[in-house]
């Protein structure tokens, strides 16, 4: 995938949107924040994917992770399409900011550009992109979506916990893995050091090659 991508520093771009001016850096403080863009206000997969967002606000903040979404459509658009995602799930309330990108330059520099969908001039529209990213502004994960098919937020969120259990245990998720689970510890980290580090102990899968580099703990 060209342009911004994991392990690249987000732009610092200050941008208008539903809470007022936000510069990006500033935003994301010292904690984690799900940027994240949608094709266009009032399409009927967005409405669903941000009242989801919404519905899941909860769940993130408790995990310390802010929201923040963008499109290339004007902050009252925003305003009055919000009032529609409300609507449209009872009890939801749409808490997060929403940035306005009308000439399409932050998309670009985010890379969040759609290669095939685009508006009735022809200009292109955001995709539906997914940015994870860190205290220290890098991207630690993205999700690239084509318009036709909406974000799964139980995925989203597994994907937060698992990069909040790896960053504080220095350990890696399996395949399918969910918070409660057996984590993985990581190669670089030898057996006597696994012994000082997790000293609940940890299991090595005996498989054909005996390399042991499959290892398994709890945290």
């Amino acid at each position: 995938m060209p342009g911004l991508t994991i392990g690249d520093t987000v732009p610092n771009l200050e941008l208008d949107s539903t809470h007022g001016k936000i510069r990006i850096h500033d935003y994301v403080g010292n904690g984690y924040v799900i940027l994240f863009s949608h094709p266009g206000d009032f399409t009927p997969v967005c409405t669903t994917e941000l009242a989801a967002m919404a519905n899941y606000a909860k769940e993130f903040e408790k995990r310390g992770v802010k929201l923040l979404g963008i499109s290339c459509d004007d902050v009252q658009s925003h305003k009055e399409w919000t009032k529609d995602i409300e609507a449209y799930k009872t009890g939801c309330k749409v808490m997060y900011p929403i940035m306005a990108d009308p000439d399409r330059s932050a998309i670009k520099q985010l890379n969040m550009v759609d290669p095939d969908e685009k508006d009735s001039e022809g200009v292109q529209l955001p995709s539906r992109t997914l940015h994870i990213v860190g205290p220290d502004k890098k991207v630690k994960l993205s999700f690239l979506y084509p318009a036709c098919t909406g974000r799964n937020m139980d995925e989203v969120l597994r994907a937060v916990d698992s990069l909040l259990t790896a960053a504080k245990h220095k350990v890696a998720t399996p395949a399918n893995w969910k918070p409660g689970e057996c984590v993985v510890i990581q190669p670089g980290v030898s057996d006597d050091e696994a012994k000082k580090l997790f000293p609940q102990g940890f299991e090595t899968a005996d498989l054909p090659s005996k390399k042991g580099y499959l290892r398994f703990t709890k945290v």
